[in-house]
Parts: C-alpha cells; structure tokens; sequence
C-alpha cells in the first residue's frame, strides 16, 4: 500500500472527514515518526510495531563498476520489528 492509497482508505472509512484533512493527518504521523527517529527515540505503535534505528559500523566496501575498495561511514539505519498482534494476523 502507498501513502495515496492509505489516504483513501482512510478516507472512505470516515465520510465525515475530508481527503485534505486526511492527507494532513497522514502526513503529521509519518513526519512525527519521523523526527523521532532522527532523534534517536523508539517509536511503538501498540498491535502494529515498533520503529527504531541500529547502528551500522563503518567498514570498507567496493565499487561493484571498478572493484575499487571504498570507505563506508558509520550510519544510523531504520529498523521495525513487527508487534505480536500483527504477526498472528498474518500467520492465520
């Protein structure tokens, strides 16, 4: 599913509520996950999952074109571990 068709389902599931508005409602829960993140926090949305970052170390890798060795940074990478409701939704 993508954010548009997110938007939609929301929206069709409450009449009541306007696509912009829906789109903004969006919008402010994936920026707010989003800051949380680069804050470094956990974000956990209870029956669904949790969102966190791992650390990655720095390392050497290659130019798959060249082969050459190249020098990777450290990095801070997006992690989610789904919740235990959504994995026994998905297992039935």
């Amino acid at each position: 599913m993508i954010r548009s068709e997110l938007v939609a389902a929301v929206t069709e599931m409450n009449p009541h509520l306007s696509q912009r508005d829906v789109e903004r409602v969006v919008s402010t829960i994936f920026d707010s996950i989003t800051e949380a993140l680069a804050e470094g926090r956990r974000v956990e949305l209870r029956g669904f999952g949790a969102f966190s970052t791992r650390g990655r170390d720095p390392r050497t890798g290659r130019n798959p074109r060249t082969g050459e060795k190249v020098s990777v940074d450290a990095k801070r990478v997006p992690y989610f571990k789904a919740g235990k409701e959504l994995r026994e939704r998905l297992n039935k």
